[in-house]
C-alpha cells in the first residue's frame, strides 16, 4: 500500500484557507497512492474553541474529503472538529475512495490543554478494513496509552494524527517506536509544523516505522508531502517468525 503523508503548517481556526492548502497539496501528488494522511485538526489547528469552527458530518470538510477521495481514487484520513448531538468531538475521519466515511473519536483528551472541558471523549476503538489491510486510527495524546492501543484485533497499521509540540518531541519519537514494536505493526505518525496562535512550535517529525521499530521514513522536520510503501507480506513474514503477539495479555478497558 502506497501512502502519502502531508506534514504542514495550519492556519489558525480558518477551515476555508486550510482546505485550499490541502487540496493543492493533494492534487499535486502525481504518484498513484492508496491512502493520504493529514494531521490532527487539519482545518483549524488544535483549538479549544470548538464552537467557532465545528462542522457536522454533512458539512463542508466531510464533503470536501469525499470529493477529493473520489477524484484521486484513494482514501483520506485526518482529524476534524465535529459537532454532533450538542457535543464536540476531535474526530478522526477515514474517507474511502467510494465516499464512505468511518470515524474514530479521540478517547484520551489532553487535560494539559483543557481538551476534556470542551470536547467529549470517544468510547469506541475503530478498525478500518481497506484493501485487505486492517487499520487502527488514533489521535495524538492516544499515543501515550499503550493498553488502549494494544493489538488485540490483529491490525496491520496504526495511524496517529497529531499536533505534538517541539518541547515533547522526544516522547513522540520514542512512543511511536514502542507502539510499533510491542504491537508488531506498521506505524504512521503525522504531525504538523509551524507555530500556532498560542505560541507553541511544531517541528513535525512525521515518520513511518515497520513492526521492528525501524524507519521506512525517518522523522521529517520540513513542510512537505512524503510518500512511502508498506508491504503486508513483509509484515506477515516477521510475525510468523517472531510470534510475540501470541503471548499478549488480555485487558479489560473501562
Amino acid at each position: 500500500m502506497k501512502v502519502a503523508i502531508i506534514q504542514s503548517p495550519i492556519i489558525w481556526e480558518n477551515p476555508e484557507v486550510n482546505r485550499v492548502y490541502f487540496k493543492e497539496k493533494i492534487n499535486a501528488i502525481i504518484d498513484e497512492v492508496h491512502l493520504i494522511v493529514l494531521p490532527e485538526m487539519f482545518t483549524t489547528g488544535f483549538t479549544m474553541l470548538p464552537s467557532k469552527v465545528a462542522e457536522s458530518m454533512q458539512g463542508k470538510t466531510v464533503l470536501w474529503m469525499q470529493a477529493l477521495a473520489k477524484a484521486k481514487n484513494c482514501a483520506i484520513t485526518g482529524s476534524v472538529v465535529i459537532e454532533e448531538n450538542a457535543s464536540f468531538y476531535n474526530r478522526m475521519l477515514f474517507v474511502f475512495p467510494s465516499g464512505e466515511v468511518q470515524h474514530y473519536d479521540k478517547r484520551h483528551l489532553f487535560t494539559l490543554a483543557g481538551e476534556e472541558k470542551v470536547y467529549s471523549r470517544g468510547t469506541q476503538k475503530l478498525i478500518v478494513d481497506y484493501l485487505g489491510w486492517k487499520i487502527c486510527p488514533f489521535v495524538c495524546y492516544d499515543l501515550r496509552f499503550p493498553v488502549y492501543s494494544r493489538n488485540v484485533e490483529n491490525y496491520d497499521l496504526l495511524i496517529y494524527a497529531a499536533s505534538w509540540p517541539k518541547t515533547r518531541i522526544k516522547a513522540w519519537d520514542t512512543l511511536l517506536a514502542a507502539r510499533a514494536i510491542e504491537n508488531m505493526s506498521y506505524v504512521i505518525g503525522v504531525n504538523r509544523v509551524g507555530i500556532d496562535a498560542n505560541g507553541y512550535e511544531y517541528i513535525g517529525h512525521s515518520q513511518v516505522l515497520d513492526c521492528l521499530g525501524d524507519y521506512l521514513m525517518a522523522p521529517e522536520e520540513s513542510e512537505g508531502v512524503f510518500i512511502t510503501t508498506l508491504d503486508q507480506s513483509d509484515l506477515m513474514k516477521v510475525r510468523e517468525k517472531l510470534n510475540f503477539l501470541n503471548d499478549r495479555d488480555v485487558f479489560k478497558i473501562k
